[in-house]
């Protein structure tokens, strides 16, 4: 299988700016960027799944640059939406040192910074050198550009394809780059830089976007959608990206695995058939997250984080560190509780509909606090029998948690 029918068939191409590009791309020997703006201080699970595409081009020849664009962040991306606030430049700068750093660790490139060339750009070049070569009817026609008109958009965020170009055509003169990979929403900004390109060296460069990874419904794994996971274990911890992917949904798990691993055609396809055998054992799933975090974090994270979800399971509470039982209990009901008779505060937090039914589950054992069943109907709620003095975790039936902080 070439390259080109390799990324086809994981569902990494959505756009292709010539056909010529199959052959290069099957040839080897470009070079091409990829890249992002600093806008937080980790990557989220969507830039990984764009940021693979430099390894797998890497292995066939390709030569990777990685740009992370302050001058792009100082400015803002359209997003077809509603204007972006100005982000504030020590954040930006901070931001950008935090994913320089973390990119290198991933995927070990080079990582360029657009602001070293084009801070010391004046206005008048600006317009001579690029403005003037860029048609705005052309740029009105971007999609981002034109549904984002209905709501307003600024003159900065209107030129933000144009300092995209930008860095295409230097990156062209300086670097030998004739390839630009970006994700599918890119493909506006990609183009002006070919555009751009054209005009003033005649040359012809490339461009590749991929699809955006999303769930059934759409929804991006991106900070702006309100569901990121991060990169940065520090903002997502293992345990919590090992069951972000555990739960991936089935008709959607194989896609990932295409896109997100570099498992072979043959192993992706053999567990596809194992998976659709037995699909309540999840083991598309747990392939997933195995390869995703054994990259990410390393093999000791991905196995801690088997085992506390093994633990939580098995209803192990005391023995999994506060840190990690707190995220993986973030979504549970959360409830603060002043302490007292067990149920009473069983009742107020609405762990039972009433004392009456607290006493059956209690007489019927099912109900644990901290992992230990419950069998003392006077039971004093307090901090000596809290976690840490702080928390407390009390699990009805097989798999209901409830986490509840001592105020």
């Amino acid at each position: 299988m070439t390259l080109y029918e390799d990324l086809k068939w994981r569902g990494l191409i959505q756009d292709i700016s010539s056909p010529e590009l199959v052959e290069k791309l099957n040839a080897g020997g470009m070079t091409f960027y990829i890249g992002t703006d600093p806008t937080a201080d980790s990557l989220h699970l969507g830039h990984y799944s764009s940021f693979l595409i430099t390894r797998r081009l890497a292995a066939a020849g390709h030569t990777p640059l990685l740009l992370v664009g302050m001058a792009t962040a100082l400015i803002g991306d359209p997003r077809g939406t509603v204007e972006r606030k100005l982000s504030d430049r020590d954040e930006v700068i901070h931001n950008y040192e935090c994913l320089k750093t973390q990119l290198q660790k991933i995927f070990p490139y080079e990582v360029v910074n657009n602001y070293d060339w084009v801070k010391d750009l004046n206005i008048i070049d600006f317009f001579r050198d690029y403005g003037k070569y860029i048609n705005v009817g052309y740029m009105l026609s971007k999609d981002l550009i034109r549904r984002q008109m209905e709501s307003g958009i600024s003159y900065a965020e209107f030129s933000y394809m144009l300092i995209q170009g930008l860095d295409f055509k230097y990156l062209h003169e300086t670097r030998g780059v004739d390839l630009q990979v970006a994700g599918s929403d890119q493909w506006g900004n990609i183009t002006t830089g070919i555009e751009l390109i054209r005009k003033t060296t005649g040359d012809e460069v490339f461009a590749m976007t991929m699809p955006l990874v999303t769930d059934s419904h759409g929804n991006k794994f991106g900070k702006s959608e309100g569901n990121a996971v991060w990169l940065d274990k520090n903002k997502t911890s293992s345990y919590q990206l090992y069951q972000f992917l555990l739960n991936s949904e089935d008709s959607m798990v194989i896609e990932y695995l295409k896109r997100l691993t570099f498992l072979s055609r043959e192993e992706i396809e053999a567990i596809e058939t194992e998976h659709n055998a037995a699909p309540e054992r999840r083991l598309a799933q747990k392939k997933l997250a195995e390869e995703i975090l054994r990259d990410l974090h390393g093999e000791g994270a991905y196995e801690s984080a088997v085992k506390i979800s093994e633990q939580l399971f098995a209803g192990n509470i005391k023995e999994i560190p506060m840190q990690d039982l707190l995220a993986g209990l973030k979504d549970v009901p959360h409830f603060e509780t002043a302490g007292g008779p067990v149920m009473d505060v069983l009742v107020t937090a609405g762990i039972c509909s009433s004392k009456r039914e607290a006493r059956e589950f209690i007489s019927n054992k099912s109900l644990t606090l901290n992992g230990e069943p419950i069998t003392d109907m006077n039971l004093e709620i307090s901090a000596d029998v809290a976690l840490g003095g702080k928390y407390i975790v009390i699990r009805r039936g097989k798999k209901k948690y409830y986490l509840g902080e001592i105020k």
